[in-house]
This record gives structure tokens, C-alpha cells and sequence, in this order.
């Protein structure tokens, strides 16, 4: 088993690294495969687009989201969750800097609140690069020099020790391109017949000239040829004895640059490097300052080939200015005398306080100082989610390990997926180790009330609460009645302020956090009802904590304590839903027979036959339609039938309430072959109903003997027991409520019942 895993590991390194190649091999292999040459924005781009798209659901309406931010590389464990319009502008100002069509002179900014995302986009970059690096279609090139052969003693060496053995191979400390060795002109040539077999819109662009340490390689060796007075100097300097061409896995220091906000220096060291004194007295440089004496450790030298990024860019705030010109003249200075190319897409991240400290000086308009830098920067601006499944994901997230990113086929996926349970184990403090359970809609509920602190109500349409807004904006639509509603149907402004303030998901986690250790205040006989944590506990604490919390204005702190009640009345109703459903288990329609309906009215309308179990064409069934319209529906008699013909109102329903959702739907996936079949019946809102919405009239005429005021203990033998037992079962077998959680929460929809059952 252990030579298992050292087997695995021998493999991923063989696969990852090839064996170094010559110059002449190199541009053989990227005549064949010209991506390989790619740019520091090009092969970023390539990176980001290699993993496809996929379709989401944001503020209520469809987008293309790349995979890459899902980071998929590494199970999603740094997946940048919402935001995805961000992100697609971000890559399309990535497109226009690789094909030099604008803003390749601009510094891409990306700013926004805490807990929105801009560290985990920094670690899905760093993830999703390090990866694709790994590829065949990803790999990364760079020089290493051997001058060692080329005079009896010395070499190219960091250290204070001659090098004299030709195994003793430099690297670029920059990640160089390979074809930064050719002298321009010949570079052009090169580039125009690699351009001319690549099947892409942007071409490989490499204007940047060997970096400082590898033209000292370069130019010793050429000098020690010219003396020796050979002919062909090229071919000599960038012999396979001299010069390989080695691939490399971009990582953190080897083609991304990551300046913290902890990181200390001059601009010039934190940009690119420091001067090592012990190596200039060592190194017999005859005066001057040799480029083999420089660190190279600046954030610039190690993004060099790819990818700078600016953490924290409030921090460096004197070191942006530097920046200045390093996009668009892609060079900076080591020395006075001595500068280096550079090739790198440049990022800052930064929370709002750098965009206060920017406008400083904006009262001064003309004269402001910062006003060349404010004009380079491009800026983005992260928010926080506001759909309901986002914030239900990123929670657990935030409370588990779990890093698996939610795709689902249908909003119903999703509403499971949001409404689930979580159980958790923790140590109490008495060092015991006890499971704690978030009960079903708990995790829902937090989310549900971060994201209506979230949402603007300025422009919230007559009719509608900010409940009603989450659901547009997660789903993409409500239902109202028998109607489905889409969000393109209302009028929400553009300039919106949905997502700039609310309550962050740190602050929802640290509340749930504490409640794990706190036993709940509540006992059972037999069941452990103080370990479940109930919706209803998380909104209280969640409301009761904002008072201390220093994050909050005391507007913000008004503002949030008045919208919890709706939150609470929405999670309220879909409890009562959920032991609706479990009490009328056996009294609804079986999915079978809806679909049945569904598809004997589309062939009604569309006056086409359907393939029976047989494979038999046969007529759409009159009297079968006229059942389920009677019995289940329950919106027409025998008055509204000439035998089995449908008069008009029924003709009008199948019409505008059947048929209207199925062509909807047909519409939406019109690259598809259509069939009735396909249509999710919950997603026609009258067949919704028949699906699982009930009342307590229903119940009350089911169980003429049942008595909700009776359900927290109910007499033995009673029919209330017995409707108890059975609807304990259907909630843990139906919606995976524990016994305890199913206790509890039935007891609380019961308690509001029994209030109105006379």
C-alpha cells in the first residue's frame, strides 16, 4: 500500500516535467504547438478559458461562468463563489490586454468588501495556473545557462565559489522566455510564421529582451567566441552545452508574484529585488554592479512570465505610483544603468480604503496628484452574494470542509441543497465530544437573512417583499398563483446598491460557531433536543448579536433587527410546508400521473398522437385528462365536460396554464429536441400545487379526530398520536429531519396552528 502512494508520486512528477531541450528543439516544438509560446495575459487567458463554462443563475438571470473560478483543479477548495459578471469582465479586459486592443497600458483592480472573494480568486489563480502549468496544452518555458565550459575557471553562479563543472545549470531567476535570446529582428521573423499557424484571434506577442542575469551569460560567452573568432555566434553562445531550455510548474516565486500586506522593503526591493553587498566584493565585476549579485526577489522578478498580484493593495499604497508605467513600457530599473523587461499581467486587490485613500487629493481636481494613477487603474468591484444558494454554500463551506461547488439541473436541486441539514461534532467544555445539528432550513435561514440585509429597497416592485427579491434573483422567477413570474418581468434598477453593504458571511459563521458550543435551553424524554440547533435559534442570535458587533453602523444595526421578521415568517412557512407534506404523504399525486396529464394535454394541443408503453401511437386520452382536471386538480366538475369534451374555461386552462409553461420551457432549450417529458412538472404552477402544497383544511377533512393542541403529548391511541408517528417518519424519510429535529420543528408549526384550528 505505501509503494502505492510513492508509485503515484513518481508518476505525477514524470508527467509534470520534461526532460530540458535545445534552442533548435524548442522552437521546433512551438512551431508545432504555437500556445506554448504564449504571452504573460495570453496564456493567462488560455488558462482561465482551457476549462470551459458552464450556465448559473445570478441576480435572476442566466450567464456563462468559466470554470477555472470554481477552481477545479483543486475540488473547488478555493472556488470564488457569485460574482461571476466580475469575473467576466475581468477575463474580457484580459482579451483586450493579450491581443493589444486596449487597456494594456491599464493596472486591473479588484476591490470590494471582506469576505467577498478576492483572496480565494487569489488562491484559484495561484491553483489554477500552478495546475495547467502541468499540462501538455499548459506548459511553461524558461532558459538555464552553463558557461562553465567556455574558460578554464569561473562561471555564472549566485554563490562566491567558481563553477567549473557543465552540470552546473542557472535558471533565469525571472522566468525568461526562450525566445528573448533571439536578437529582435530575427524574433519577429519567428513570431510571424509561429502567428501564421495558430488558430486563434490573439497572437503571441514577445517583446522583452533577456533579463539582466542571463545577458551576463550571454554576453561573456559571445565575447569569449568573438576572441576565439568564431563565425557563427549565436550557434555558439546558445549551444546545447551552454544554453537548454527547461519547462517549469508556475507556482508562487516562479511566474506569480504575491506582494502581502505584510511585506517590508523600499519600492524597489518590494518591486523587484535588493543588491546583495557580500556578492559585489566577491564578484570581480571591475567597477560595476553585476547583474549575478542582484536577489531577484522582488514581486515583479517572480511574476515575471504571468501574473503579478498586489494583496492588500492599501498597504503598498506608495509603491502603486511606482507601478505607473510598468504596464505599458513593460520595463523597470535594477540600477541606474542596468533595467529589466518585464512581461507579467499586473493585479491589485484591495478592500474600499484604498479608494479613499486614492481620492485624497480629489478636491483638487486638475492639480491632484493621483490623478495619473487613478486614471491607469481599472477597476473592479467584488460584492457580497445575494443569491440565497450562494450564501447556503459558501456557509457551509465556512463551517465544514465540504468543497465540492453545487451544480444543479433545476432550481428544485438547488432548494434541496439549500434547506438540507448539517451535523457537526465538536468538543463541550468539559472536553466531551458531543454531534450537534443544524436542523433542516437552519443553514437556510442564516443565508437567507445575510442576503436580505444585502438587497436594496428602492427599487422593490408594489407586491413583493425582499424575501420575494432573493427568490427572483437566486431562481430567476416566483410564482403568483397559478403564474410563474420571471424577474425580467420587473422593473430593478441598474445603479443598484444590491451587495455594496450587509451583514458578511464571517460574522453569520462566528454567530453558528457559538451556538455549537451552547446547549439549547429545551428537553426530551428520550429524544436529545438540546444538541439541534433550530432556524429560529440562528435568527435570534444572529439579530441579538448585532448590538456588539463593531462592524455595524447603528443605522446598519436598525436597519438588519427590522428585516429579520420577514426572514423568520418565510423559514416559518416552509416548516409548515414541509409537515404538510409529511401528515399528506399518502394523499398526493404520484409524479407518474402528472407527467401523464402534462403529456396527453401537449399532445391535445399540438393534435398529435403519444407512444404508449408500447410503443404504439395512440390518440391523447379525453377522459383521463378530464379525471386529473376533476380529482386532482380540483378546478372543474361535470358541468365544465360534455361527456369527455372540455367546454371553453377548460380549453382556456390547458391553453394558458399548461401549455404557456411547456412552450416556455421549449423556448428555453430550444437547441434541444423538445418532448413533454422533459419539463419538470413543478415548474408549471398549477401542477406545482397538486405536487406537495397543502392546507390544514385538507387535514382537518382527512383526519376529522386529529387535534394539533394535543401534539406535544398526545393521548395514547388518540388518531393525533397516530398522525404524530407517521408524520415524525415522513419528515426524517422525506426531507432527512433527524427524530429530534422533526420533534421540535413540528411542535413549533403545530403551536402556530393550533392558535387558529378552531
Amino acid at each position: 500500500m505505501t509503494r502505492e502512494f510513492i508509485h503515484q508520486a513518481d508518476r505525477e512528477l514524470t508527467e509534470t516535467y520534461e526532460e530540458p531541450m535545445s534552442l533548435e528543439q524548442y522552437v521546433d516544438r512551438i512551431l508545432e504547438q504555437p500556445q506554448l509560446a504564449a504571452h504573460a495575459s495570453k496564456y493567462l487567458l488560455e488558462a482561465i478559458e482551457s476549462t470551459g463554462t458552464r450556465s448559473v443563475v445570478e441576480e435572476g438571470e442566466e450567464k456563462e461562468r468559466y470554470r477555472f473560478f470554481d477552481d477545479p483543479h483543486n475540488d473547488g477548495e478555493h472556488a470564488i463563489l457569485g460574482n461571476t459578471e466580475v469575473l467576466n469582465e475581468f477575463v474580457d479586459d484580459l482579451r483586450s490586454i493579450a491581443a493589444k486592443r486596449g487597456k494594456e497600458e491599464k493596472i486591473v483592480w479588484l476591490e470590494g468588501p471582506t469576505a467577498t472573494g478576492k483572496s480565494e480568486l487569489k488562491r484559484c489563480l495561484i491553483n489554477g495556473l500552478r495546475e495547467y502549468s502541468k499540462t501538455d496544452d499548459g506548459r511553461r518555458y524558461t532558459i538555464e545557462w552553463n558557461i562553465s565550459g567556455a574558460r578554464e575557471a569561473g562561471g555564472l553562479t549566485y554563490s562566491d565559489h567558481q563553477v567549473s563543472d557543465e552540470d552546473e545549470w542557472y535558471a533565469s531567476p525571472v522566468q525568461s522566455h526562450p525566445l528573448s535570446v533571439f536578437p529582435p529582428a530575427v524574433r519577429q521573423r519567428l513570431l510571424e510564421k509561429l502567428n501564421g499557424r495558430l488558430d486563434d484571434h490573439i497572437p503571441v506577442q514577445v517583446d522583452s529582451r533577456l533579463d539582466p542575469f542571463c545577458r551576463e551569460a550571454y554576453d561573456y560567452l559571445e565575447e569569449q567566441y568573438r576572441r576565439d573568432g568564431r563565425e557563427e555566434l549565436f550557434s555558439a553562445v546558445t549551444s546545447a552545452e551552454h544554453l537548454r531550455v527547461k519547462n517549469f510548474v508556475v507556482d508562487v516565486g516562479d511566474g506569480i508574484g504575491v506582494l502581502h500586506s505584510e511585506d517590508e522593503g523600499t519600492p524597489k526591493e518590494r518591486l523587484v529585488g535588493s543588491w546583495m553587498r557580500g556578492m559585489l566584493q566577491k564578484l570581480d565585476s571591475r567597477g560595476r554592479k553585476n547583474p549575478q549579485a542582484f536577489s531577484y526577489d522582488g514581486v515583479l522578478s517572480q511574476g515575471n512570465g504571468l501574473l503579478t498580484l498586489v494583496e492588500d493593495a492599501a498597504q503598498h499604497a506608495d509603491l502603486l505610483q511606482k507601478l505607473l508605467n510598468v504596464p505599458d513600457e513593460r520595463h523597470v530599473k535594477l540600477d541606474k544603468g542596468i533595467g529589466m523587461d518585464i512581461d507579467t499581467q499586473l493585479i491589485i486587490i484591495s478592500n474600499p480604503d484604498l479608494e479613499a485613500k486614492l481620492n485624497q487629493h480629489a478636491d483638487r481636481q486638475d492639480q491632484d496628484p493621483l490623478k495619473a494613477l487613478k486614471r491607469r487603474l481599472d477597476k473592479h468591484e467584488f460584492r457580497y452574494l445575494t443569491n440565497l444558494s450562494l450564501e447556503a454554500e459558501l456557509l457551509r463551506r465556512e463551517l465544514t470542509n465540504e468543497t465540492e461547488v453545487w451544480v444543479a439541473d433545476s432550481y428544485d436541486q438547488l432548494e434541496e441543497m439549500i434547506r438540507e441539514p448539517l451535523a457537526l461534532t465538536v468538543r463541550n467544555s468539559e472536553r466531551a465530544v458531543i454531534d450537534r445539528e443544524l436542523a433542516p432550513h437552519a443553514i437556510e435561514a442564516a443565508a437567507l437573512y445575510t442576503v436580505v440585509t444585502r438587497l436594496d429597497t428602492d427599487d422593490l416592485p408594489p407586491g413583493l417583499d425582499l424575501g420575494d427579491k432573493a427568490r427572483l434573483f437566486d431562481a430567476g422567477y416566483i410564482h403568483d398563483g397559478d403564474d410563474r413570474v420571471e424577474k425580467d418581468e420587473f422593473d430593478f434598477a441598474d445603479d443598484t446598491s444590491d451587495g455594496e453593504h450587509g451583514i458578511p458571511v464571517t460574522y453569520t459563521r462566528d454567530i453558528i460557531a457559538d451556538l455549537l458550543y451552547e446547549i439549547q435551553n429545551r428537553h426530551h424524554p428520550e429524544l436529545p433536543v438540546e444538541n439541534v440547533i433550530m432556524p429560529r435559534d440562528v435568527l435570534d442570535s444572529m439579530a441579538d448579536g448585532l448590538i456588539d458587533a463593531p462592524v455595524f453602523s447603528d443605522t446598519e444595526r436598525t436597519e438588519f433587527e427590522n428585516r429579520v421578521v420577514q426572514v423568520k415568517n418565510r423559514i416559518f412557512s416552509t416548516q409548515e410546508e414541509d409537515v404538510l407534506s409529511a401528515i399528506m404523504r399518502d394523499k398526493r399525486v404520484d409524479v407518474a400521473t402528472v407527467e401523464e396529464y402534462v403529456e396527453h394535454v401537449y399532445a391535445w394541443a399540438e393534435d398529435e398522437p403519444i407512444v404508449n408503453d408500447r410503443g404504439e401511437h395512440e390518440e391523447p386520452d379525453p377522459l383521463k385528462m378530464k379525471i386529473f382536471e376533476i380529482e386532482h386538480l380540483g378546478r372543474f366538475d361535470e358541468k365544465h365536460y360534455t361527456g369527455t369534451e372540455p367546454s371553453e374555461a377548460v380549453r382556456s386552462f390547458r391553453t394558458e396554464k399548461i401549455i404557456t409553461a411547456l412552450n416556455r420551457h421549449a423556448w428555453a432549450n430550444r437547441d434541444e429536441e423538445f418532448q413533454a417529458q422533459d419539463v419538470n412538472p413543478k415548474e408549471i404552477p398549477v401542477i406545482r400545487t397538486v405536487l406537495g402544497t397543502h392546507d390544514w383544511d385538507e387535514v382537518r377533512r382527512t383526519f376529522e379526530d386529529f387535534d394539533p393542541r394535543q401534539w406535544d403529548d398526545p393521548p395514547e391511541g388518540t388518531e393525533t398520536a397516530s398522525v404524530k408517528e407517521t408524520t415524525i417518519e415522513n419528515m426524517i424519510d422525506m426531507f432527512d429531519y433527524s427524530e429530534a429535529s422533526a420533534e421540535l420543528t413540528s411542535r413549533h408549526v403545530m403551536g402556530q396552528v393550533s392558535y387558529k384550528w378552531d
